[in-house]
């Protein structure tokens, strides 16, 4: 296969050391250090992950602006628990139909194109929520807002892949996974600073308008971002683009299936306890520190060097190792931590650090193996799909919390469940490290 980057790294090298007056470790220096994987990509790859990255990172401000105004929409819509709980849902719900959509535009139109209108979308609708004057309205809105969400990460995830060389396409991806903590980092920041010195029925709105921010990355993206070369001629040759179903057919039908449940799994078990974790620690076990500034700093720090560290272990240990490990610590701490005895409160906040790593370092191997699992000609379709169905169903375990009698301490090993189930669909796949995009 061709190789992504415009003149192959050995031959550079080459052409360095033939030329007397150029010292000899001029092109090493490039590809070596804790940021070799940036190096290493071309000045094409690297605007590809700026625009990746950012558009990650706006994609999760706008998803968490609405945890952060939870608070003063309930009161200022008389909303019930069960209204308010929609509002995620419906997100959740529709970022798979956005997510099979894109994937389509991905393998039709091109990666950068699909980034641009995802990013665009859930921009739009995001600002349109700041202007609802009633509750149907606001949750068709974040409806609508979902859609752009569920397919900005496949478009991003699969541009940079198709970039970045296989020795370090785990790390790359990882960084770009790790855009979802600077987002939330963003999103408590901006959403402290308006709640503290506006009025709550207007914070709200403020907020909401704040997710406008991506129409600069658009201007970054349409000025200096391109497909990988051998995208761009695929889709100059207009060849004629295969169906969804085409996932499905042949040897890739296993591996559909199996990533979608991998994909399940693995969403179950962090929106179990992204979701009710908060909750039991406040009613069950009477910490009021949870939802202050020091606990999310905490949980947000955790995440991301989750996400760098566990993109080292996906290039040297390999995807599916990775994913075992911290599916295997996730459900281990989850277990863990409802167990821990009445009156060890302190305990619950200090383990709450590694499993907040491992629930987050789990995703670091997802942009590198998907993106593997697939040719060039149904990458985005596969890949889209597989992920944004995953975390539609991935829902179900949250909710099951919700409907348990077991109590939310009891129930949160449905999270662990999520976990096992991601074991299980890891035995239908293979390994794919070090792995060529075709």
């Amino acid at each position: 296969m061709r190789a992504l980057t415009p003149v192959p790294l050995h031959l550079r090298e080459v052409t360095v050391t033939s030329i007397p007056t150029s010292p000899p470790t001029t092109v090493e220096s490039e590809v070596t250090g804790p940021f070799a994987w940036f190096r290493s990509m071309s000045p094409q790859g690297r605007r590809a992950f700026k625009g990746a990255f950012g558009g990650y990172a706006l994609d999760s401000y706008d998803f968490l602006v609405l945890p952060m105004a939870m608070v003063a929409i309930t009161a200022y819509f008389s909303l019930t628990t069960a209204q308010t709980g929609l509002l995620t849902t419906v997100t959740l719900l529709s970022s798979a139909v956005g997510g099979v959509v894109a994937g389509l535009l991905i393998d039709r139109i091109g990666r950068v194109k699909t980034l641009m209108v995802t990013v665009g979308t859930y921009a739009v609708f995001t600002v349109l929520c700041g202007f609802a004057t009633s509750y149907p309205m606001l949750l068709g809105f974040r409806t609508l807002q979902g859609v752009g969400f569920g397919g900005e990460w496949a478009a991003g995830a699969i541009l940079v892949a198709e970039y970045a060389k296989p020795l370090y396409r785990g790390r790359v991806l990882a960084w770009v996974q790790s855009a979802w903590a600077v987002g939330w980092a963003l999103a408590v920041v901006v959403g402290t600073t308006l709640t503290n010195n506006v009025d709550p029925d207007l914070a709200w709105r403020v907020l909401f308008w704040t997710g406008a921010l991506p129409a600069l990355l658009l201007v970054y993206v349409r000025r200096n971002v391109e497909d990988a070369p051998e995208v761009t001629e695929r889709l100059a040759r207009k060849e004629a683009r295969p169906p969804l179903s085409s996932v499905f057919k042949g040897g890739m039908a296993r591996r559909t299936i199996c990533a979608t449940l991998l994909s399940t799994g693995v969403m179950g078990g962090y929106y179990t306890f992204a979701t009710w974790l908060p909750t039991y620690l406040k009613t069950e076990r009477g910490l009021t520190v949870v939802g202050t500034g020091g606990y999310l700093f905490v949980l947000i720090t955790g995440a991301f060097c989750g996400y760098i560290t566990a993109g080292q272990l996906v290039d040297r240990l390999g995807r599916k190792g990775t994913f075992v490990i911290f599916a295997l610590l996730s459900a281990g701490l989850l277990i863990s931590y409802v167990n821990i005895p009445q009156g060890s409160n302190s305990l619950l906040l200090i383990l709450g650090f590694p499993l907040g790593f491992s629930a987050s370092a789990i995703f670091s191997g997802f942009g590198s193996y998907l993106a593997e699992l697939y040719p060039s000609t149904v990458r985005g379709t596969g890949q889209s799909f597989t992920y944004n169905v995953g975390r539609a169903l991935g829902a179900i375990f949250p909710t099951a919390v919700g409907f348990s009698s077991a109590g939310v301490g009891g129930a949160l090993i449905y999270g662990a469940i999520g976990y096992g189930l991601a074991l299980v669909a890891l035995l239908g796949l293979p390994e794919t490290r070090g792995a060529e995009l075709t």
